[in-house]
């Protein structure tokens, strides 16, 4: 059988860490591939987290991430490691080191990251299923603009043993697959649970969210997501006096103290060696000061309340997962910089309160893929993975 580098057209997988593990166990991922983001630990395999400065600054694990023998255990094999944006500090999948993996649902535009090749080898049916990392939306971001399905859990319900980090306030394993039943299948073998009925789940869209899309793409996609849940009535609920840019800002401050404060001193020494885009984040990272992090860290308690106010026992919220489609490859620094900035006026959301979230590939506008996105309450991964899992 030919090697996934021999396969691997589109520059998703990892030369420097080459790595199969072939499973011969019978369980519910029997006869399924996957690949892992090239943050998690394998025994004996380099983990280069993007950057070849980290990869030549850092030795060889000795240990892997747990959930690597739980997928082998369940009957899935390990075809390789995939590509990441540098240090994982992007949601766009272009990296100056390594490339921009293909993607093949719009070849003239980025793939998303962080976690890109992941996403990007899925969309090629390179594997059934790949596991990313989000913190920011490192996974939800290129499931939307790969035309696939990606799911963020709940923060902290998957172990992150044996992880690169980034902010671990935030991080969170996540994983993609272009069949919403193998999505379902490996969430059962991730957090050790089995499915469950469909129950009598209220939906609502969030209103503030839709404003930012154009009205005619906020049309589509709440008509899409209701024929898709089966649900033509779905009502439309508020945050109130809560403002989606400022809740943005608090996660970048947020986000950015925590990762100065983990990598800061390795990054001062290898600073000119990153890419354009990742090295400005860590210089800006570098200025948040104490009082700005207390003050978001205010912020932040009540973006949580009023989180939990409108998710109730059984009750999600639906939202656009990002602005607007993928940019284009040739997209110009501050064209790139701004669609950051605006998605994570709704990728902030999830990452702020800790809250799953599952993409879904329901719409193409002008050629290329557009996901909506529903959002649970902390720990009902498994019940919104069950809602969304088939159609009605």
């Amino acid at each position: 059988m030919p090697t996934i580098f021999e396969r691997d057209n589109i520059n998703a997988f990892c030369k420097e860490a080459p790595i199969e593990i072939l499973s011969s166990a019978s369980g519910p991922l029997s006869g399924l591939t996957f690949g892992v983001k090239d943050i998690f630990d394998i025994a004996n395999i380099p983990t280069g987290f993007g950057s070849p400065a980290w990869l030549n600054s850092h030795p060889i694990p000795s240990k892997s991430a747990p959930f690597i023998s739980s997928l082998v255990d369940a009957g899935a094999s390990l075809v390789g490691k995939t590509h990441t944006d540098e240090l994982t500090y992007s949601i766009l999948g272009m990296n100056a080191h390594y490339g921009t993996p293909l993607n093949v649902a719009a070849p003239g535009r980025v793939p998303g990251g962080s976690s890109s090749g992941s996403a990007a080898a899925v969309a090629a049916h390179l594997v059934d299923f790949a596991i990313g990392s989000d913190t920011g939306g490192s996974v939800r971001t290129p499931a939307s603009f790969c035309g696939i399905y990606g799911f963020r859990p709940t923060h902290g319900r998957i172990s992150l043993e044996n992880a690169r980090p980034l902010a671990k306030s935030f991080d969170s394993l996540g994983w993609f697959a272009r069949d919403p039943e193998i999505l379902l299948k490996v969430g059962e073998v991730l957090f050790n649970e089995t499915r469950l009925t469909k129950s009598n789940a209220s939906f609502f869209f969030l209103k503030e969210a839709f404003e930012l899309l154009p009205a005619d793409v906020a049309k589509q996609a709440k008509e899409a997501i209701a024929l898709r849940l089966g649900n033509p009535q779905i009502s439309t609920v508020s945050i109130g006096n809560g403002d989606l840019q400022d809740w943005a800002e608090t996660f970048r401050i947020l986000q950015g103290a925590e990762i100065w404060q983990e990598h800061g001193n390795w990054a001062k020494e290898h600073i000119n060696e990153m890419g354009p885009g990742i090295k400005e984040r860590f210089e800006a990272a570098s200025l948040i000061t104490v009082e700005q992090k207390k003050k978001a860290q205010l912020e932040q308690i009540e973006v949580i309340k009023t989180m939990n106010q409108l998710l109730a026992e059984n009750t999600f919220l639906i939202l656009p997962t990002v602005i607007d489609i993928a940019p284009r490859l040739n997209a110009t620094a501050s064209e790139l910089d701004a669609f950051r900035k605006n998605s994570f006026k709704l990728l902030c959301i999830a990452g702020l309160c800790g809250l799953p979230q599952v993409n879904l590939p329901l719409l193409t506008i002008q050629d290329a893929p557009f996901g909506v996105s529903v959002l649970g309450k902390r720990g009902m991964d498994m019940a919104l993975l069950s809602e969304i899992h088939a159609p009605n």
